[in-house]
C-alpha cells in the first residue's frame, strides 16, 4: 500500500519488556519484525528494552559502546538514566537501548499520583509485575524524551511504539511530555479478556454483555486494565494483532483499533532440500529415542508423530482438549499405526529425570516438582492414560523450556518441531498463535481453533476443507469442547491413512500458506500504522492541547 510521505516516519522507537529478553510471543514479533524495519528504516529503528541483567548478559544484546556515548552522557545526568546502547542479535541487527529503572522507586508514588492527575489512571490496588513494568515504562518515556531534545529532533517526524499494558505509563510520559512525538499502542491481548478467559468465564457468547471496569474489580486487575484502557484511549494510533482482539479492544477499552496488525514471521533459518530432510530425520530420531526411553520399551518406527506446545496455560491454549482428543483417538478400533503425542509445555521441574530409562512406564520426561497437583498429569490419569504397550496412544509430557539446554532433548524448540508430522493448538483464548504460525512454516500440517487469530486469518486465505491447505480450522466456542475434541481425533485418525504422497502435498500446503504470512507481506500493516499516528497527531497538534483522564 502507498505511504503518503508526510506521514512517513524518520524516526522510530519500540519499546517492549521483550527486547532482548526472550519471555513469551511478543520476542518473536519484535525480532522476527527487525530485520524488515531495519531494511526500511536503517539505523533509524531503535528497540528499547530492561535492563535486568546483573550476574549474566543478556544472550541476545551485543553492546557497543561507540553508539550514542554523548547522548549517554547527556541522559544520565540530566535525568539519571543508565542506558547501554548496542545490537540486537537477529536478523537485521537493529540497534539497541537497555535502559536500568530501578533508581525511580524512590519516586514510585509521586508517578502514580502524576498518571492518575493527567490520566485516571488507578494504581492504588497495584500488585505483582505492575510495578517493575511500570518503572520500566516511565524510564522508557524518559530515555525517548532524552533523544528527542537531545539531537533536536523537533522538526523530523518521530514514532514511538509501545507493546502491551505493561508500557502504558511510557505512551502516557510521551503524550503529556513530548506531544510532537507521534504515539503507537499495540495491545496483543487484552489483560481482561486473557483473564476472563483464565479463569473459566465465557468471554464470547456474552462479550458485548462485558463492562471492562466492572470485570477488573470482580478479577481483581484494575491497575493493569486501567493503564491499558488510558493507553489505548490516549495514543495517536491503536492496533491490535487480530480480528479477535479488535474486538475486545472496542468493549473492554473503548476504543477500535485503527489497524490490526497480524504477526508475520522470518523463514530463512528454516533448512530447505536435503537440509529439510536431514534435519527431520535427525528430530524424529531424538523425538521417538526419548519417547522410548520415557515409556521403557521399543516403539515403532512408522509411529505418527503429533504434538502441542506453547505455554502452559491449561485452557487457554487447549491443552485439557488436546488431551480429551487423544482419549478419543484410543478408543478408535480402527486406528492402525501407533500415535505418539507430545506434551511441550514448560512446567514446575527441578530438572531432568535421571531415571528417564525404567522398567516401568511414565508419561514425563523431567522431574515435575509437584506432580500431584500438575493439572496434565491429572487429566492423564483421571482418563485412564497408562503408555502401556497394548496402547495405541502414547503420550509425552516434556515440561522443560526447549533452549538446547533442557538435560534431555538439548535441541532447541525447532529442531524438534520439524520431526513432527502434525501439530494441535485447539486454542480457547489466542490472540494471534505463533505456534501454528511456526508449525506450518516448518511445513507441518497444523490443526488450530476460529479463536486463534493465525486460525483466522488462515480461514480467509482459502476455501479447500480440511488439511488440503496445510491447515485445519476447526469451529470452537464457550461450549463445543468436546466436539472439537472429537474431531480432532477424527482428523489425527484421517491423517494417519493417507500416503506418502499425500502428505508430501499437505506439506507442501502447509508452507505455501506460511508464504503469505511472513514480513514481506505484513509489514504493511506496521507502516499504515505508522501513517495514520503521525497523521492524527498532526491533527491533535493543531488543536489546543488538553489531557484526557477518562
Amino acid at each position: 500500500m502507498e505511504i503518503d510521505s508526510r506521514y512517513a516516519p524518520g524516526y522510530i522507537f519500540e519499546t517492549s519488556w521483550e527486547v532482548c529478553n526472550k519471555v513469551g510471543g511478543i520476542y518473536t514479533v519484535l525480532s522476527t519484525r527487525a530485520r524488515s524495519l531495519q531494511k526500511r528504516y536503517k539505523d533509524r529503528i531503535f528497540f528499547i528494552g530492561p535492563d535486568i541483567w546483573k550476574e549474566q548478559e543478556s544472550p541476545w544484546f551485543r553492546e557497543d559502546q561507540s553508539l550514542y556515548p554523548s547522548w549517554r552522557d547527556y541522559a544520565f545526568q540530566s535525568q539519571h538514566l543508565e542506558v547501554r546502547a548496542g545490537r540486537w542479535d537477529v536478523p537485521g541487527q537493529p540497534i539497541v537501548f537497555l535502559v536500568k529503572f530501578e533508581q525511580f522507586q524512590e519516586s514510585q508514588n509521586e508517578i502514580y499520583a502524576k498518571m492518575w492527575t493527567d490520566y485516571g489512571v488507578d494504581s492504588i490496588l497495584a500488585y505483582g509485575d505492575y510495578f517493575e513494568s511500570t518503572l520500566f515504562a516511565y524510564a522508557t518515556g524518559l530515555l525517548i524524551e532524552s533523544f528527542h531534545r537531545f539531537h533536536h529532533l523537533e522538526s523530523d517526524n518521530v514514532v514511538a511504539h509501545f507493546n502491551e499494558w505493561m508500557l502504558g505509563a511510557g505512551a502516557l510520559y510521551i503524550k503529556k511530555h513530548v506531544p510532537k512525538i507521534a504515539t503507537l499502542f499495540t495491545t496483543h491481548a487484552t489483560s481482561i479478556g486473557r483473564s476472563i478467559a483464565g479463569n473459566n468465564l465465557p468471554l464470547y457468547d456474552h462479550l458485548k454483555e462485558y463492562n471492562g471496569d466492572q470485570m477488573a474489580r470482580q478479577l481483581n486487575m484494575v491497575a493493569k486494565h486501567s493503564i491499558e484502557k488510558a493507553a489505548a484511549k490516549n495514543v495517536d494510533c491503536l492496533t491490535t494483532v487480530s480480528e479477535i482482539t479488535a474486538r475486545e479492544c472496542a468493549q473492554f477499552l473503548g476504543r477500535q483499533p485503527e489497524v490490526v496488525t497480524p504477526n508475520g514471521f522470518e523463514k530463512d533459518f528454516i533448512p530447505k532440500g536435503n537440509a529439510h530432510i536431514q534435519a527431520r530425520k535427525r528430530a524424529r530420531k531424538v523425538l521417538l529415542a526419548v519417547a522410548e526411553k520415557t515409556v521403557g520399551y521399543t516403539l515403532h518406527r512408522d509411529a505418527l508423530l503429533i504434538g502441542i506446545s506453547g505455554r502452559y496455560e491449561y485452557k487457554n491454549k487447549g491443552i485439557d482438549v488436546f488431551i480429551e482428543a487423544m482419549h478419543h483417538l484410543r478408543t478408535m478400533p480402527e486406528l492402525t499405526k501407533d500415535v505418539i503425542a507430545f506434551i511441550m509445555v514448560p512446567g514446575w521441574i527441578s530438572g531432568p529425570r535421571e531415571d528417564l530409562q525404567t522398567p516401568h512406564s511414565s508419561f514425563v520426561t523431567h522431574e515435575l516438582v509437584d506432580p500431584q497437583h500438575d493439572l496434565i498429569m491429572n487429566q492423564l490419569h483421571h482418563l485412564g492414560f497408562t503408555n502401556s504397550k497394548e496402547s495405541s496412544v502414547k503420550i509425552i509430557f516434556v515440561p522443560s523450556y526447549l533452549n538446547g539446554n533442557d538435560g534431555v532433548f538439548n535441541l532447541d524448540y525447532y529442531d524438534l518441531l520439524i520431526g513432527l508430522d502434525v501439530s494441535v493448538f485447539p486454542s480457547y483464548y489466542e490472540p494471534w498463535g505463533y505456534t501454528p504460525h511456526e508449525s506450518v512454516a516448518f511445513s507441518i500440517p497444523t490443526i488450530t481453533t476460529s479463536l486463534s487469530g493465525f486460525g483466522v486469518w488462515a480461514e480467509k486465505q482459502s476455501n479447500r476443507k480440511g488439511l488440503d491447505d496445510g491447515i485445519e480450522v476447526i469451529h470452537r466456542n464457550d461450549h463445543n469442547q468436546a466436539e472439537v475434541a472429537e474431531e480432532i481425533a477424527s482428523i489425527i485418525h484421517d491423517f494417519s491413512l493417507k500416503s506418502v504422497e499425500q502428505i508430501k502435498m499437505l506439506k507442501q500446503a502447509a508452507v505455501r500458506l506460511s508464504d503469505q504470512a511472513d514480513w514481506s507481506h505484513f509489514i504493511a500493516f506496521y507502516q499504515e500504522a505508522y501513517g495514520k499516528a503521525l497523521h492524527n497527531s498532526f491533527i491533535r497538534l493543531s488543536k489546543p492541547h488538553k489531557l484526557k483522564a477518562d
